[in-house]
């Protein structure tokens, strides 16, 4: 049996920005869902993260249509097409992010980081640059599918602090790779298998830095629909500070009944499923 997605999003400015950074996008369509969260002055962060999540939209769209997925930048071994495509995505948006800030002024130095999944069948490819996440929530325990690209995170792995130095640090914020700040970069890139029942946690840091991994699966497990998910995920960030802006997406993986699509044949727009991929 094929597996459908529904999907809910959500931003907020948080308690304490003037603007919000953070931007998300997805197509169910094509099965492509991405948050961003921007950073620069003036304004700038927000203009990235927007940039990013256009293009890559654009570039699935675009190919889609096309039926051809052109490769940009680095190819990746091991992993398949699609999580090639995906990367080839995020590529672009770098590209993109980078050209703008290195033309005009008052997006020098802009940037932004990424996290996308791209979905088709029974399987799912992530990708990522920065320290926005993704996690899978499954059979009641939840697991972070992502690694930071944070210094702190890269002092974790090296054994040089700890997880709970690196939460404590101040230099927590500190990202060591993002779009735009170089004019090439290599996200991070896999692929996964889908089950019924799986859930995906999108999030920029505004939500993981306030929110726990236990308290976010609790939180999404008691909620009576994606959308609430989404909105009591944010209540949760603003209630422990809430000092960044804050933006999720949850995806879960449904069965969709071989008669779903007979009714939606001849009844198009009368589903109650958002999404067959």
């Amino acid at each position: 049996m094929s597996l459908s997605i529904e999907v809910a999003g959500k931003s907020d400015m948080g308690c304490v920005r003037t603007n919000n950074e953070d931007n998300f996008g997805f197509d169910a369509r094509y099965g492509i869902f991405i948050v961003c969260d921007g950073m620069g002055g003036a304004a700038a962060g927000e203009v990235a993260s927007k940039m990013s999540v256009d293009t890559v939209l654009t570039y699935f769209r675009e190919a889609s249509k096309n039926g051809n997925f052109p490769s940009v930048g680095h190819t990746f071994e091991g992993v398949s097409e699609r999580a090639n495509a995906l990367a080839s995505a995020i590529q672009l948006a770098n590209a993109a992010v980078y050209e703008m800030g290195s033309k005009h002024a008052a997006q020098r130095g802009m940037g932004s980081t990424i996290v996308a999944v791209l979905a088709k069948g029974n399987f799912f490819s992530i990708g990522h640059v920065g320290d926005s996440r993704i996690y899978l929530l499954r059979h009641g325990n939840i697991q972070q599918l992502t690694n930071d690209h944070s210094l702190v995170m890269e002092q974790v792995r090296r054994g040089l602090i700890t997880k709970e130095q690196a939460e404590k640090s101040e230099m927590a914020n500190i990202i060591i790779k993002a779009l735009g700040s170089e004019e090439s970069v290599k996200p991070d890139v896999d692929d996964l298998i889908a089950l019924p029942g799986d859930i995906l946690l999108l999030a920029s840091d505004g939500l993981t830095k306030h929110v726990k991994d236990d308290w976010m699966l609790g939180i999404v497990n008691e909620a009576p629909t994606l959308e609430q998910g989404c909105a009591d995920l944010i209540d949760a960030a603003k209630a422990h500070g809430g000092d960044d802006n804050i933006t999720c997406i949850l995806l879960k993986m449904v069965d969709r009944p071989w008669y779903e699509n007979l009714f939606s044949k001849f009844f198009p727009g009368g589903s109650k499923w958002q999404n067959s991929i």
